[in-house]
C-alpha cells in the first residue's frame, strides 16, 4: 500500500438528531451498536463524489500522480446509477480515462475483495500501480422513519482509498506488502440482509410497484440476530485462515482493523480470540457502518491516531451481506 485517503461529508447526525426523525434515543442505540454519530451527506452528493475526495487524499499521500494509475477497482452497495458502474463515474470525475474500471457488488467485504483483486492483478505483472475505493451514501437509501430505525440507525456515509503498488519484497519481516487474502461467500443467506425489492428479481415487468414501496421494501431489511451470529463466527475464522496461510501468530498481529458494522461484534471477535483491546482499532462510534468504506477509513484514521506505524503487520477481516466475509494481512 503506497497511500491512503478517506473522507466523510461534513453534516454530523448524532443519536439525539435522530429524533427528528424517529422514535430513538441516544441509549437505546449506544447499548445496542456502540453507534454516537454518523456522517449523512447532502442530497446533491454522489457515491462517486465521496469517492473522488478519497482517492485525491491517497493519491497525494502515496506521491503519485494520477496518470500512473493503471486500474480502478470500487467496492459499493450504494451506486450513483443502476447501471453503468460508479467506478466508470468516479473514473470521469477524476480525469483518469482509458484504465480499466471495476466495480464490486460485495457489500462490507467490498474492500477486502478489492484488495485480493488487485493483489493479484500486480502479482501477476499486468498492472503496476491499481486504485483501490470503497465509497458510499447510504443515507439516501435508508428508511429515516421510526419503521425502519433497526437499521437507519447502523449506517454513515463515506469513503476510502488505498493505492497499491508493485513491489520487491527481501524481509518479509519488515517491507511492506500484502502477505495474503482470503474470501468467501454463502448466498443460500442472501435474503437475510438485502433490498426485496429491487432490481430485476421480482418476477414481473413492472419495476415499481405501489405495494412494494407502502411495504417498504425498497428499503434494506436485515435479520440481526442471524447476522450477528455468523458475524462473530466468520470473520475469527478468516483471520485464523490468514494467520495458518502465513505461519504467522496471534500475537504477531500488531493491529486488527476489522470491518465496522456494530461495536458488539467486534468485541465478541476479539473475546473470542483473545485479542488485546488496544490492538483493535474501531471508528464505529463516529462515523457507523460505512460498508465498503470502513476498513480504509480505519486505516487512515488510525495513521493519525498513531496507532499504525510503518513496518506492523495489520490484520483485516469484514462480513456482511451475501452472506460474504474475507480477510487480508498487510505488512504497513
Amino acid at each position: 500500500m503506497l497511500g491512503v485517503g478517506g473522507y466523510v461529508p461534513p453534516r454530523v447526525w448524532k443519536n439525539d438528531d435522530l429524533k427528528e426523525l424517529m422514535d430513538t434515543s441516544d441509549e437505546w442505540i449506544v447499548q445496542r451498536t456502540g453507534i454516537r454519530q454518523r456522517h449523512w451527506s447532502e442530497v446533491d452528493k454522489d457515491t462517486s463524489d465521496l469517492a473522488v475526495e478519497a482517492c485525491h487524499a491517497a493519491l497525494a499521500d502515496a506521491a503519485v500522480d494520477k496518470s500512473d494509475i493503471d486500474m480502478i477497482v470500487l467496492g459499493t452497495l450504494s451506486p450513483d446509477h443502476e447501471f453503468p458502474g460508479t467506478a466508470c463515474f468516479l473514473q470521469a470525475k477524476l480525469g483518469m480515462p482509458g484504465i480499466p474500471a471495476l466495480d464490486i457488488r460485495q457489500q462490507c467485504t467490498g474492500f477486502i475483495y478489492g484488495l485480493a483483486i488487485a493483489d493479484q492483478f500486480i502479482r501477476s505483472g499486468t498492472y503496476q500501480k491499481i486504485m483501490v475505493v470503497g465509497a458510499e451514501t447510504h443515507s439516501r437509501g435508508l428508511d429515516r422513519t421510526t419503521r425502519g430505525r433497526d437499521v437507519a440507525v447502523l449506517f454513515g456515509d463515506g469513503a476510502g482509498a488505498a493505492i497499491l503498488g508493485a513491489t520487491d519484497v527481501s524481509d518479509p519481516s519488515s517491507d511492506p506488502h500484502v502477505l495474503t487474502t482470503h474470501l468467501h461467500a454463502d448466498g443460500s443467506h442472501a435474503k437475510e440482509l438485502w433490498i426485496p425489492a429491487d432490481g430485476m428479481g421480482l418476477h414481473t415487468y413492472e419495476r415499481i410497484q405501489a405495494d412494494h414501496l407502502e411495504k417498504g421494501l425498497q428499503y434494506p431489511h436485515m435479520n440481526g440476530k442471524t447476522v450477528f451470529t455468523h458475524a462473530v463466527r466468520r470473520m475469527p475464522e478468516a483471520l485464523h485462515e490468514a494467520l495458518g496461510a502465513t505461519g504467522r501468530r496471534l500475537e504477531d498481529v500488531d493491529l486488527f482493523v476489522l470491518h465496522q458494522a456494530n461495536l458488539r461484534i467486534n468485541e465478541m471477535v476479539a473475546r473470542q480470540m483473545k485479542i488485546p483491546e488496544e490492538k483493535v482499532f474501531n471508528t464505529i462510534d463516529r462515523f457507523a457502518n460505512t460498508t465498503a468504506a470502513s476498513i480504509p477509513l480505519g486505516l487512515v484514521e488510525a495513521r493519525k491516531a498513531g496507532k499504525l506505524q510503518p513496518g506492523m503487520l495489520v490484520a483485516m477481516a469484514a462480513f456482511g451481506s451475501g452472506f460474504t466475509w474475507a480477510s487480508a494481512l498487510v505488512r504497513w
